[in-house]
């Protein structure tokens, strides 16, 4: 077996294939993509390859062949023919301690000094012209790659806001001298995670193309199943031995589970590659993604929204488009971050859902402990009491857990959000543990508020706000919800729940069980 380093967080191409590290081979994909056209923006969540793709491209047109013995692109390129590279990474650029416009003027300095040019020019606008002007007098058309353009306005997003749109300022003068640009410029690049509006590149440069979306290039970044299954078999041995699995389908169903999910066109799905690799280098399922960022500001916006049910979101192609800073809107940003992605996609309407079981988990575990004002480390516990209840099917000690629950929340937040706490903070803690079908279940007679399931049980729930348990439970008989599950093999609990706003708890509660494949009783 070929048991190569895996290249965790290695993001430079040269270091990957000069120190025998595994590369997973996309350069016939970068080679049709270089050859299809000449100005591009690529939007993917972090740690999906962006830079990787980039430093790629950088040795592609520096003519370095001897990188590529034994790659797709080695007899499909003219290595002969090589183009000046200027290639910015806006995350190592020091904007934060030496302010965005220093931070340019020198980093275009120090692109200079590479090719051995000295600039003139005194500002980062003015410094990037004549950067682009001398190299391409000198060794022809220039190849501009940047990475993470949008760095300096997602850092500052939220409280910050305002040194954000000062940063969109200075990105605007930046990226504007590209457009008048073009005979001296033979390839352009740019990536981010996502496609703000008022930085120039999308409305001053229109021949831009967006490949965040191109079916063409959907797995230009990110593992496929066919990738996976070619690359990875020798590392399949430790992690089989030491989750206990029987097999290799075994092994590679959790890991399909874990990480794959990933899509831009609703058919082609892909693998995390920061996820993949960790797990192969460890043979640990765990939630390695999700723990490199904290998606503080997303669970702000979602706050404020009052929006947490993130399953099978109906979305059209407007949501994917540029939007402003000043004015964020929770979809694109969950779906560009890559909380969200892409599960089906129709002529004009998408359907948005998380990727796979890494995401979902995590971010049902942020959830609440943004709604129980807690660590999310510390809300584990008290919903797997809930699970231990449903699954004893001690209905008691249920509405003890839920009221134990709501308990933890501070008086003033339930008082000013009773509604959306009571059904969100049950729909996620549910949704964590893997049992709740989607709230308000659709029946054709009505919609159900929640439905549960355990091994033996099927629990079917109606809420009430400040009304008596007993209407819930009315509610249920009179609109048969109980009627599509009376096949099941499972007991079917009817349990009506009231919650009181002055108290912030569980009011009370009646419930009724219908045995497994018989008529439900008859109401009085």
């Amino acid at each position: 077996c070929n048991m190569k380093r895996l290249p965790i967080g290695i993001q430079t191409f040269s270091e990957i294939r000069n120190n025998g590290f595994l590369y997973v081979d996309k350069t016939a994909r970068i080679a049709r993509l270089i050859g299809r056209g000449k100005y591009y923006f690529l939007s993917r969540p972090r740690r999906f390859g962006k830079s990787l793709l980039l430093s790629t491209v950088k040795e592609i047109f520096s003519g370095n062949r001897e990188l590529f013995a034994g790659l797709q692109i080695d007899g499909q390129w003219d290595w002969q023919v090589r183009h000046p590279v200027i290639h910015i990474g806006f995350s190592s650029l020091g904007y934060k301690t030496l302010g965005l416009e220093r931070a340019l003027e020198i980093c275009l300095d120090e692109q200079a000094a590479i090719h051995g040019i000295e600039l003139v020019s005194s500002t980062y606008d003015r410094k990037f012209r004549e950067l682009i002007q001398s190299l391409q007098a000198a060794k022809g058309q220039v190849v501009i790659l940047i990475d993470e353009y949008d760095k300096p306005l997602i850092d500052y997003l939220g409280s910050e806001i305002g040194q954000a749109i000062a940063h969109q300022q200075v990105l605007k003068g930046f990226y504007a001298v590209i457009k008048d640009a073009d005979p001296h410029i033979r390839f352009l690049l740019i990536t981010g995670v996502s496609k703000f509006s008022k930085v120039s590149l999308f409305s001053d440069l229109n021949n831009l193309h967006d490949l965040t979306l191109d079916t063409d290039f959907s797995d230009l970044l990110g593992y496929t199943q066919e990738e996976l299954e070619e690359y990875f078999p020798p590392y399949y041995a430790k992690a089989i031995q030491k989750n206990d699995l029987e097999g290799e389908a075994t092994l590679l169903e959790k890991v399909r589970n874990g990480y794959n999910g990933y899509s831009w066109d609703g058919k082609t799905f892909v693998y995390n590659p920061f996820s993949t690799l960790s797990f192969f280098q460890t043979g640990d399922f765990r939630n390695y993604w999700f723990e490199t960022g904290t998606p503080s500001f997303l669970l702000q916006l979602m706050k404020q929204e009052n929006f947490y049910h993130l399953d099978r979101l109906k979305v059209n192609e407007s949501s994917f488009s540029a939007y402003d800073i000043e004015n964020i809107r929770l979809l694109p940003l969950l779906f560009q971050t890559g909380y969200l992605t892409i599960k089906e996609r129709g002529s004009i309407r998408y359907i948005l859902d998380y990727p796979n079981k890494e995401v979902r988990e995590s971010m049902h575990q942020y959830i609440l402990g943004e709604l129980m004002h807690e660590d999310p480390a510390f809300t584990t516990n008290a919903v797997l009491d809930l699970y231990d209840a449903l699954a004893d099917n001690d209905l008691p000690e249920l509405i003890d857990q839920i009221k134990a629950l709501f308990a933890r929340i501070p008086y003033e937040i339930f008082i000013a959000n009773q509604e959306a706490y009571y059904h969100s903070l049950l729909y996620i803690a549910f949704q964590f543990l893997g049992i709740y079908t989607p709230v308000e279940v659709r029946t054709n007679r009505g919609r159900i508020d929640a439905v549960i399931h355990t091994p033996e049980t099927i629990f079917l729930i109606e809420f009430k706000l400040d009304e008596p348990a007993a209407a819930a439970m009315t509610q249920i008989h009179e609109r048969k919800y109980y009627e599509q599950f009376l096949t099941s093999a499972k007991e079917i609990c009817l349990l009506g729940i009231s919650f009181s706003s002055r108290e912030k708890s569980v009011a009370e509660w009646v419930s009724e069980r219908i045995a497994p494949r018989h008529r439900p009783p008859r109401t009085p």
